[in-house]
C-alpha cells in the first residue's frame, strides 16, 4: 500500500515524504492488515496530515486482488476515521486526468509526471507514485473548487419561476 505526504504553501505544492507498506507475504490477512495498520498510525503520527486523498474503489479484473484492496483500503478509512483525519475519495481515472492530462494514463506515466511535479530525484515505486498522484488530484482540484465556490458566491441567486395556482 503507498502513501504520500505533500504541502501546500498558497499555490505550490511540495513532497514532504513518500513510500509503501511492505507486508510479509507468507502472513495471513489478519496479521497483514494489523501490519498495515500500525504502518499508518506512525505515519499518521509522524506528519499530521490535515486531509487524506484515498483511491476511490474500482472494479478490477481480479476479482481476488479487488477484495484483498478492499481489506487494505478499508484499515486505511478506519485509521483516518479514528484520527479523525477528513478523507476525500478520488477515482483513479480523474487522479489520472489531473495529474497525466489523460485518465487512461498508466501507471508508468502517472510515475514520470509525479516524479517531475514534485521535482523527486528518481521515480518512487508504483503504489507511492499513485498516493502522491492522489495527493496531488486533491490539491490542485481543491484550488480550483475553492475558487469556483468563491467566484459563485459573489453571483446573484437564480431566477424563480413563480408558480401559477
Amino acid at each position: 500500500m503507498g502513501w504520500g505526504v505533500l504541502e501546500q504553501i498558497g499555490t505550490k505544492i511540495s513532497h514532504v515524504d513518500h513510500g509503501v507498506i511492505d507486508t510479509d507475504t507468507d502472513q495471513g490477512l489478519g496479521p497483514r492488515l494489523v501490519e498495515i495498520d500500525d504502518a499508518l498510525s506512525n505515519i499518521l503520527a509522524a506528519h499530521k496530515p490535515d486531509v487524506a486523498a484515498v483511491e476511490a474503489i474500482f472494479f478490477a479484473k481480479d476479482a481476488q486482488a479487488a477484495a484483498k484492496l478492499g481489506h487494505a483500503r478499508g484499515v486505511a478509512l478506519l485509521r483516518l476515521a479514528r484520527a479523525k483525519i477528513p478523507f476525500v475519495e478520488i477515482p483513479p481515472t480523474r487522479v489520472k486526468r489531473a495529474v497525466v492530462g489523460a485518465g487512461l494514463a498508466t501507471k508508468e506515466q502517472v510515475a514520470m509526471v509525479i516524479t517531475s511535479l514534485l521535482r523527486l530525484p528518481q521515480p518512487p515505486r508504483a503504489d507511492a507514485a499513485d498516493a502522491l498522484a492522489n495527493a496531488f488530484a486533491h490539491l490542485t482540484m481543491a484550488r480550483f473548487t475553492e475558487a469556483l465556490a468563491a467566484s459563485t458566491a459573489r453571483l446573484p441567486p437564480p431566477y424563480k419561476k413563480a408558480r401559477r395556482r
